[in-house]
């Protein structure tokens, strides 16, 4: 007999007895604030109970396709605005480049020059992979 029991089906059982017996333990340590807080929100629970019977679900389909919608529609906005931050930042970096290379510290313009291009690559090809890979 305990053969034909699974591991999954023992473990679940075992599972649902401890969080029965903490449940009890609680119930029993915590009664009287249960009672106080319930006596508090009583008016709140019955009046939550009572919309929630009288409202129905909607088909949520149509929520759906308005946010896909709304969602294309920001992408290209968004792209921009994250070129012009690009902008700005690579404006930044090209500052402390000349900065680095000015100061006689040329080995590292050369390694910040590389970041900076690489990061500004790196954003555009971000942009195109999204939009491929969403079909945008």
């Amino acid at each position: 007999m305990l053969s034909s029991i699974s591991w999954a089906r023992f473990g679940s059982v075992i599972l649902t007895l401890t969080a029965l017996y903490y449940l009890a333990v609680c119930l029993f340590i915590y009664h009287k604030a249960i009672i106080r807080w319930l006596k508090f929100k009583a008016g709140l629970i019955a009046t939550g109970l009572l919309t929630t019977s009288i409202l129905h679900a909607q088909d949520g389909t149509q929520g759906i396709n308005q946010a896909n919608q709304m969602v294309r529609s920001y992408f290209d906005p968004a792209v921009q605005l994250m070129y012009g931050i690009g902008a700005i930042v690579g404006l930044i970096g090209a500052i402390r480049v000349y900065q680095a290379f000015h100061d006689g510290h040329g080995e590292e313009a050369r390694r910040r020059a590389a970041s900076w291009f690489f990061a500004c690559v790196f954003l555009v090809l971000v942009a195109l992979v999204i939009r491929s890979f969403f079909g945008l």
